[in-house]
């Protein structure tokens, strides 16, 4: 018993070592700085083809909630990829508070973008079940406006007077928006699935319609349910801290499991371009009986 407690408290002082050596080593902090910020790059490349190939295919309607996605995934991942790319002259920017805007916006951002999936998959429910969703649309963009509005005041109070509560109320914020995120694609992505399992499935076009909202639907809960964790423990526990340059190998888990990950997979379920007009015709989905 003695001998096989001195391996294992031999074998986890290796690992601490193994995993302090790689946090403490430049080399390793470019490497994985610069291999998040190619991951984030091809990401916006493949969002950006996307959205080409969809205006291509119908210009006619403008921008519609898919071309949307498309763009704020391109601009999300772009962004991303130059702050890391630039990751030691972002650490170096005074005042401090650019910094918080610098590595927060983008957070901000991927939540407007997958909050716009929640709001695409709410109308179609409600409107297959002849509800008027006239206010979905007001309160999207009012619960954006409230989730800026809260975070440029902490900016604000930031910038006046760094004071550590603040910081802490900020990381919270952020993991309480997540939060709410993950309840969102369970609520509607979970109501959305379950009607379409009572349409019937002998189409392949409807199988695969209800696959991609039960895949995407459990991806992104996941991955804005694994952020608000995150998030929480970075509020309390310093040793958690996303600060790329002190903990490169939490960060390289971390924004692959709630960033570009869930972006590249929800893209390649999503990857099919809409037919050209004229070419097929949908039929519009009747009202189901409660």
């Amino acid at each position: 018993m003695a001998l096989a407690a001195s391996v294992i408290a031999y074998n986890l002082r290796q690992s601490s070592s193994w995993w302090h050596d790689i946090n403490a080593s430049l080399l390793w902090q470019d490497r994985i700085i610069h291999g998040l910020a190619i991951l984030y790059v091809l990401v916006a490349f493949v969002a950006l083809v996307q959205l080409v190939g969809t205006q291509v295919r119908v210009p006619e309607y403008g921008w519609t909630t898919q071309k949307v996605f498309q763009f704020l995934n391109f601009i999300v991942n772009a962004v991303r990829s130059a702050v890391f790319i630039f990751r030691r002259q972002v650490q170096k920017l005074h005042p401090e508070i650019l910094q918080h805007v610098l590595l927060d916006m983008p957070s901000l951002a991927f939540f407007t973008t997958y909050a716009l999936l929640v709001l695409f998959w709410a109308e179609i429910y409600y409107k297959a079940r002849a509800v008027f969703t006239d206010g979905l649309r007001p309160s999207f963009f009012t619960i954006n406006a409230a989730v800026y509005l809260v975070q440029i005041s902490m900016w604000l109070i930031l910038w006046w007077n760094p004071i550590p509560v603040v910081v802490l109320l900020s990381k919270l914020f952020f993991a309480g928006v997540s939060l709410f995120a993950a309840l969102g694609f369970l609520v509607y992505g979970g109501r959305l699935f379950l009607m379409l399992q009572r349409f019937p499935v002998e189409s392949k076009a409807r199988r695969k319609k209800l696959h991609e909202v039960g895949y995407v639907t459990t991806i992104c809960f996941t991955c804005f349910l694994v952020r608000c964790v995150m998030m929480g423990l970075c509020a309390f526990d310093k040793a958690a801290d996303l600060d790329v340059l002190n903990h490169p190998v939490l960060n390289l888990i971390y924004y692959l499991l709630v960033e570009i990950s869930p972006s590249s997979l929800v893209l390649f379920i999503l990857r099919k371009l809409p037919p050209k007009i004229g070419i097929t015709q949908y039929q519009p989905i009747r009202a189901l009986k409660v």
